[in-house]
């Protein structure tokens, strides 16, 4: 991972926080004991248990690393510091096709599209970043280019 800063919104890096603490206070102590306890039952290359306990720890450990990293790097953005203007932490009301929708822009670790929160970064993100209500983007989608007009910033 490089040393630039992560953007992400302050619900997100408090998120990302919570997950942290989970995963060391409650998850792996859990993992560790299971895998001790595995361990003691006997012939190591034929226990299910002690290889399964030990995958998900290593996988653990993975996650823990990639989160003190993101927590290590990241820079939390407030959304109102640029009045008028889509940035991180904002909502986007824009009307597309026939619809309008609905889009909260976070920073990369917090994007969940089927929340309809979307990446700074995402093609629609980019697009939408610093621009103001009344404005019209176009994003390229796989059906082709879409129009998405903003009609309001919260």
């Amino acid at each position: 991972m490089n040393n630039d800063k992560l953007k992400v919104t302050k619900k997100g890096f408090d998120d990302l926080k919570k997950e942290l603490a989970v995963l060391t206070e409650k998850k792996r102590p859990f993992l560790v004991d299971r895998l001790a306890n595995a361990r003691s039952e006997g012939d190591l290359s034929e226990n299910s248990d002690y290889q399964n306990a030990r995958d998900e720890l290593e996988f653990l450990d993975g996650r823990i690393d990639e989160l003190q990293q993101v927590i290590k790097n990241a820079s939390v953005v407030d959304g109102s510091t640029t009045k008028g203007q889509v940035s991180i932490g904002t909502k986007v009301k824009v009307h597309v096709d026939s619809s309008d929708a609905v889009f909260e822009i976070v920073g990369e670790h917090e994007a969940d599209p089927a929340s309809k929160k979307i990446s700074h970064t995402s093609p629609l993100g980019l697009a939408l970043m610093g621009k103001k209500v009344g404005e019209v983007v176009e994003v390229e989608a796989p059906a082709g280019k879409l129009h998405y007009e903003i009609m309001s910033i919260e």
